[in-house]
């Protein structure tokens, strides 16, 4: 089973190739000067707003840490099968509970000193520690078993899920998400190659539903396995444009 997940290019964009460097120079570089840490509340904002109109569109195509796992960790990863129990919703959940209640309280710590010489440093310094602390163990799950292990129960991709109904009940993201599309389903070799390349071991070729879309939440729109598909049938839509699609 390990040798059926393939390893391949994941990084399309200036973005992907060269985001990890963002992660090392907060998770790092913040350990003397701190206050670079404020800048992890710029991607936090991103995220929050482009999960809303595009689900996790952030994981696959801007996130810092997912480019640290698919361009850095990658080459000398394991390629491992994720464990079933880190993708569960008790682990996504429990997890998001743990770690939200976490920085939650050292926030609320660090406001007691709003005002002092030392607060931008201080308020700075719990997103360097959440930082340093994703690239360790991140980077550790990474490379002893998949590059994208982490990303299974990350409190940022919950937080993204979460809003991204939001934008689902209000019917936004029917007009704005694209998704991944297959042309024609006729003409899908069963090869399974969307699957073996997915960054997040999803199924599409199993999953293609209403307008031949593929509606997985977890799903990052990396665009991997549109561009390892051998039919050259796969492209991100959006509903309407599906449905042009199929019309055609």
């Amino acid at each position: 089973m390990n040798n059926y997940y393939i390893k391949t290019n994941r990084t399309f964009t200036n973005i992907r190739k060269h985001g990890w460097f963002f992660t090392v120079l907060v998770a790092l570089g913040g350990l003397w000067e701190p206050k670079l840490g404020l800048l992890v509340i710029l991607i936090m904002l991103g995220l929050t707003i482009t999960s809303f109109f595009a689900g996790r569109y952030w994981c696959g195509n801007f996130c810092p840490h997912g480019s640290l796992f698919d361009r850095i960790a990658m080459p000398i990863s394991l390629n491992k099968r994720i464990p079933e129990f880190l993708k569960s919703k008790y682990m996504v959940i429990g997890f998001f509970i743990f770690f939200m209640f976490n920085f939650s309280r050292k926030i609320i710590d660090v406001l007691k000193l709003w005002g002092s010489y030392d607060f931008l440093d201080k308020l700075g310094f719990v997103f360097v520690a959440t930082y340093l602390m994703v690239l360790i163990t991140g980077g550790l799950f990474a490379v002893i078993i998949n590059p994208r292990t982490w990303c299974q129960f990350c409190p940022m991709g919950t937080m993204q899920k979460l809003v991204h109904k939001l934008g689902k009940n209000t019917r936004i993201t029917e007009k704005t998400e694209k998704k991944v599309t297959i042309k024609d389903i006729s003409k899908c070799l069963a090869c399974g190659k969307c699957t073996k390349v997915c960054p997040f071991q999803l199924v599409p070729h199993l999953q293609f539903g209403e307008y031949n879309q593929f509606h997985d939440i977890n799903c990052i729109k990396c665009s991997t396995c549109i561009k390892n598909c051998p039919a050259k049938i796969l492209s991100l839509k959006t509903k309407e444009e599906a449905i042009h699609m199929i019309d055609e």
